[in-house]
């Protein structure tokens, strides 16, 4: 048995994720009874409440029962857990959403940053900017910046939104636009953050909601320049091809 976390809200997540590969390793065999309440409390040492929630977890992915009377019983056959397919997400559409979840994030970590977290942001803006010096990309300092943001408002279904967030920018249907529309930033990365940062250091979610806000929009006007020039260069293509051909015509 793995050693359990110390985070109660992810016990029972952790439980669930154990007793399962114990079913899928047969030493919980199909159709067969699981312990009971009290056997498995006493075993992952927990309380029977913690047990009850990660039941209702295996239940839920289709690997338990629950028969009246009887107790729980593992699945004669457990579904396929369901392997959600992956949507393409592109460029805009992930922008509109980081400014949304982010400039809460922002607002929420404005109204109870620590000290010490207000300090990992600046030591990390040093980085980006000398990272910036060495004409470097940013990312990973980038990355790094908006992530302590959302682990400041101590909510960790907000911390696993943004990383998925930084996570999709590096899928195909939004990278080469992203890195694109950075090589057109009309100011350094570091100017954006700095605002950014003021806001958080002075504990004031208001400014900070607009300042994370205010950044992520100017990626999306960068992105809409990036567009507009491929739209005219793919139009004047276009008007090059049709003046050749009728170029070429009149000749006959």
């Amino acid at each position: 048995m793995n050693a359990l976390t110390s985070d109660p809200r992810n016990l029972r997540q952790q439980i669930a994720n154990e007793i399962a590969v114990s079913i899928r390793d047969g030493r919980y065999p199909q159709g067969r009874r699981l312990p009971s309440e009290r056997d498995l409390a006493e075993m992952f040492k927990v309380s029977r409440p913690t047990i009850r929630e990660a039941m209702i977890i295996l239940e839920a992915r289709g690997l338990v029962e629950a028969k009246q009377g009887a107790g729980i019983y593992v699945t004669e056959a457990p579904r396929p857990e369901a392997v959600p397919p992956e949507l393409p997400i592109g460029p805009f559409e992930l922008m509109e959403a980081r400014a949304l979840i982010e400039g809460h994030a922002c607002a929420l970590a404005a109204t109870g940053i620590r000290d010490e977290e207000v300090q990992e942001l600046e030591v990390i803006l040093q980085d980006m900017a000398e990272e910036h010096e060495l004409g470097a990309l940013v990312d990973l300092a980038d990355r790094r910046f908006h992530v302590a943001i959302a682990r400041a408002t101590r909510n960790n279904a907000l911390v696993a939104m943004v990383e998925n967030l930084w996570d999709l920018r590096y899928k195909p249907a939004a990278r080469a636009m992203l890195d694109r529309a950075s090589q057109v930033r009309a100011r350094p990365l570091t100017d954006d953050h700095r605002g950014i940062f003021e806001a958080l250091k002075a504990r004031d979610p208001v400014a900070a909601r607009s300042a994370m806000r205010e950044h992520l929009n100017q990626v999306i006007a960068n992105l809409l320049a990036v567009t507009e020039a491929d739209a005219l260069e793919e139009t004047q293509a276009r008007l090059s091809a049709q003046r050749s051909e009728l170029a070429r015509r009149s000749l006959l």
